[in-house]
């Protein structure tokens, strides 16, 4: 079963479990609010996607993308970063960071799941 980690302040929670439902993929959802939290969960699981919020408050984003690429079988998860239009050239640097993809708040269900969806046909 798919472990996916959303790492937020609450926000994409509901419609990620809303999109994984439609798309019938049995799944365990863990949340987090901060970077520790984060790490915690990824340490005590085997995750096998990552949405990261952005925005969330009290959370680094980049230092947790490059953490998570450190750790021991988190060098090919997918990370998807959740971000607003205005922080949009932020992505930039954590697709170099080693992000896999983004999608632009608020979340569309259509791209998010052809996002999952993709990431599922190759194997994420």
């Amino acid at each position: 079963m798919r472990v996916v980690l959303t790492v937020d302040c609450n926000r994409i929670r509901k419609v990620v479990r809303a999109v994984f439902a439609k798309l019938d993929i049995p799944c365990r959802f863990l949340e987090a609010d901060t970077r520790n939290l984060a790490l915690q969960a990824l340490e005590t699981n085997n995750v096998s996607l990552i949405l990261l919020d952005w925005e969330t408050a009290e959370l680094d984003c980049m230092d947790l993308v490059r953490r998570v690429r450190s750790m021991p079988g988190y060098m090919d998860v997918p990370i998807i970063m959740v971000t607003s239009e205005v922080a949009k050239y932020n992505v930039v640097e954590a697709l170099q960071n080693g992000a896999t993809d983004y999608i632009v708040k608020p979340i569309d269900e259509k791209v998010l799941k052809e996002k999952i969806s993709e990431i599922i046909f190759l194997g994420g």
